[in-house]
């Protein structure tokens, strides 16, 4: 009964695993890969490293204006996910 019990949790933690896997999907875009470069002295850019979108105008970017880089993010995965 207890080898029983134990293959039934290993089956139950691999379902659970997959699960958890699933969810996690591709992590090419993830929080671990760096999107965007702030430098902030001594000139002032902001740039996004996937679709080379920049501007100079760092003090607008960190008060959340963001706009252009969602815009140019849009384009960038319609772009590789035809490709």
């Amino acid at each position: 009964m207890a080898v029983l019990q134990s293959k039934l949790l290993e089956v139950r933690r691999r379902e659970e695993q997959a699960k958890i896997d699933a969810l996690k999907g591709d992590s090419a875009g993830s929080w671990g890969n760096q999107m965007r470069s702030y430098v902030l002295h001594p000139y002032q850019m902001v740039k996004d490293l996937r679709t080379e979108e920049e501007t100079g105008n760092t003090a607008a970017v960190l008060d959340g204006e963001i706009d252009s880089f969602v815009e140019a993010g849009i384009r960038w995965r319609k772009q590789t996910s035809v490709a």
